[in-house]
């Protein structure tokens, strides 16, 4: 697979994801729909965040890294990288959510998702 192809299908995977998104938000009211609004909320916000900061990653890799070969090279590493500051974000958001998140939490959860990542680059 080219980047170029891998490329146009995350950007489809990413549009798509954000409609279902702006679905979500304009549609579901998550006070009355109880446990299954907050879950489509959650589900739909991670499946966005996760397309677009992949998106990201990649293209930085390409115009920081020195072109197509590099970002190809890393894109396992865009592509999780991307997931986890998803995750993050959806975990963050979760905490808010139930009112207990606290500045310590969320620097604790920070540093949990770093240490992940950490284990993965210095696995090898």
């Amino acid at each position: 697979m080219t980047l170029k192809s891998y490329l146009w299908g995350m950007r489809t995977a990413a549009i798509l994801s954000l409609a279902v998104w702006v679905l979500v938000l304009r549609q579901i009211d998550p006070d009355s729909s109880g446990i299954a609004g907050k879950f489509l909320f959650f589900a739909s916000t991670f499946l966005f965040l996760a397309g677009w900061l992949i998106l990201f990653f990649t293209w930085l890799r390409k115009k920081i890294g020195g072109g197509e070969e590099v970002a190809l090279t890393y894109l396992g590493i865009s592509f999780r990288q991307g997931i986890f500051i998803a995750f993050l974000a959806i975990l963050l958001l979760l905490m808010q959510s139930l009112r207990v998140l606290t500045w310590w939490d969320s620097m604790l959860t920070v540093a949990g998702i770093l240490l992940v990542e950490l284990y993965f680059l210095t696995r090898r």
